[in-house]
């Protein structure tokens, strides 16, 4: 049997360490809130940030570079960008950056000596906010994964269950309010920083009742090295493309679109045409991007070197819980912020990239956590004493050997449905609904679930939210029949004009998609 620690009461549980996290988790605790911050991995070093440099937007409401960034977004965002939601997450990542200045982050500096707030050292800033939240009073649960969401019996959520990595203990947190902040999906893909990812904020939010959007804009994928785990992709457009016999490609416009010739064969690269200012800069403003090369002996500016594309999903992607203008979710007590919400309004059909995303996760935690501690006050002391239940519909049952060998069986073959270019790049219906049949099976079969272990019953419940969000994304593929964005159906190849409006899913034992038509009253001049 495994043991159960004790209950925590609080008032605001936080879910995830990321920037949007840490964001929501301080918010909350300004507001006067007491507040948990719970994290699967180590809050510092867990998710995508963490994994190196971060670009983001910092400019001024009415100046010139704000106006060309939020154009860039509506164009970029191919009819689904709302220029009033760019307007406020950049209005609030701007006041979070001056926020972060005055508590003393060590932002990195111009040459000449001016601090230069368009990149937060991941690593660096998230220590940095650890450090501040400790001190604070925040408490901080390190490797504990959130296996399920508490319901109160109004259907408000009011807390969670945890389950310690290292012990098996069940941990239970009472809450008056829950920020999701746990990521997006990538698919257990193997790009940096992205094995945490897993789906599980989608799962835990729609069995609360949550609704989703724009999952099927999740064919994101990044450019790395076949030997690295590095997706980023700037710097290869200064790169030459060839395939295995020499013969250079050319890749007019997104370097995505070397996926085409990937199906045919290897494809390498060399980044020959960067000068020798830009070698350095990129050298220092993202050394990670470099170490492969140095341990391999390779010099990407004059050797070519065999490039993959990496799946990248929801992280980089646009889907996500469905949240108002101020992180709240449809369900009482439930707020999502960074890539568990999703970024339809502020990316559109493609991928915000660094800048954008990182404003979007700094902004949306820090409403989330000061909608959640609102949230929470209104409820006032009552919240710890409501009767509550799972909302969870499968419990794993604990008994017998370990299934490791059972488990990872079932995650590959996720794997198997979601990464290969010929089904998560470029889509069809009939992959589509190959797609379909066999993750309905997954999803259905209930011999791997029975846990031997707590560490099971850890990588069960990845494996349901694995399924779940793969499930999602192919009913949203399905139903929207065109080619926008990320989102490619080669027997839908052109873009349908009077299709630029959301798809909402959800569901579990029995997906759904659907499109929602009040949106096609919303412009994106409002």
């Amino acid at each position: 049997m495994m043991r159960q620690s004790s209950t925590a009461t609080v008032d605001v549980a936080v879910i995830g360490g990321g920037p949007a996290g840490c964001l929501a988790a301080w918010n909350a605790h300004q507001a006067g809130a007491s507040v948990i911050l719970i994290d699967k991995g180590y809050v510092g070093t867990s998710g995508a940030m963490a994994a190196g440099n971060n670009t983001i937007s910092d400019t001024l409401r009415g100046t010139k570079e704000r106006e060309a960034t939020v154009a860039q977004r509506v164009n970029r965002g191919l009819g689904f960008v709302r220029r009033s939601v760019v307007e406020d997450v950049l209005d609030q990542a701007r006041a979070n950056l001056d926020a972060f200045a005055a508590w003393g982050y060590d932002f990195p500096t111009y040459e000449d000596g001016r601090p230069y707030r368009g990149m937060l050292r991941g690593p660096d800033f998230l220590r940095f906010m650890r450090q501040r939240l400790i001190k604070a009073g925040v408490r901080i649960v390190d490797h504990t994964p959130v296996e399920e969401l508490l319901l109160a019996d109004d259907g408000a959520v009011a807390g969670l269950r945890a389950r310690r990595r290292r012990s098996g203990e069940e941990v239970e947190i009472r809450a008056g309010a829950v920020v999701i902040a746990a990521g997006g999906c990538a698919f257990l893909s193997g790009g940096l920083g992205t094995n945490n990812l897993t789906g599980d904020s989608y799962l835990m939010a729609v069995e609360a009742g949550a609704t989703l959007s724009g999952m099927e804009f999740s064919g994101q994928y990044g450019i790395s090295p076949v030997f690295s785990s590095v997706t980023k992709g700037v710097v290869y457009f200064w790169g030459t493309f060839s395939d295995a016999a020499g013969n250079e490609i050319h890749l007019p416009g997104d370097r995505q679109n070397v996926a085409r010739n990937l199906l045919d064969g290897p494809v390498y690269a060399v980044l020959d045409k960067a000068s020798e200012r830009l070698q350095q800069g990129f050298r220092k403003g993202q050394p990670n991007i470099f170490a492969p090369f140095d341990r391999m002996g390779i010099d990407p500016f004059r050797d070519r070197f065999e490039i993959t594309l990496r799946h990248e999903g929801t992280v980089r992607g646009t889907g996500g819980i469905v949240i108002d203008d101020r992180a709240a979710t449809g369900i009482r007590g439930l707020f999502a912020a960074g890539d568990a919400a999703t970024r339809q309004a502020m990316a559109g059909a493609t991928s915000g990239g660094g800048g954008p995303n990182a404003a979007w996760a700094l902004a949306t935690g820090s409403w989330a956590g000061e909608g959640a501690a609102g949230f929470a006050r209104r409820l006032g002391a009552h919240h710890a004493t409501r009767r509550v239940r799972s909302a969870r519909q499968r419990t794993p049952v604990i008994e017998g050997p370990g299934r490791e060998v059972e488990i990872r069986t079932v995650i590959d073959r996720i794997r198997g449905e979601t990464l290969p270019l010929e089904k998560g790049f470029f889509r069809s219906g009939k992959s589509l609904a190959d797609n379909r049949t066999v993750l309905e099976s997954l999803w259905r079969d209930e011999t791997w679930r029975r846990a031997g272990t707590g560490h099971d019953a850890a990588r069960i419940r990845e494996a349901e939210a694995l399924i779940a969000t793969a499930r999602w994304v192919t009913e949203s593929a399905l139903l929207r029949r065109e080619t926008r964005g990320v989102h490619r159906r080669i027997d839908f190849a052109e873009t349908d004009p009077t299709l630029a409006v959301r798809i909402e899913s959800g569901g579990l034992d029995a997906p759904w998609a659907v499109y929602e038509p009040e949106l096609q009253k919303e412009s994106i001049a409002s």
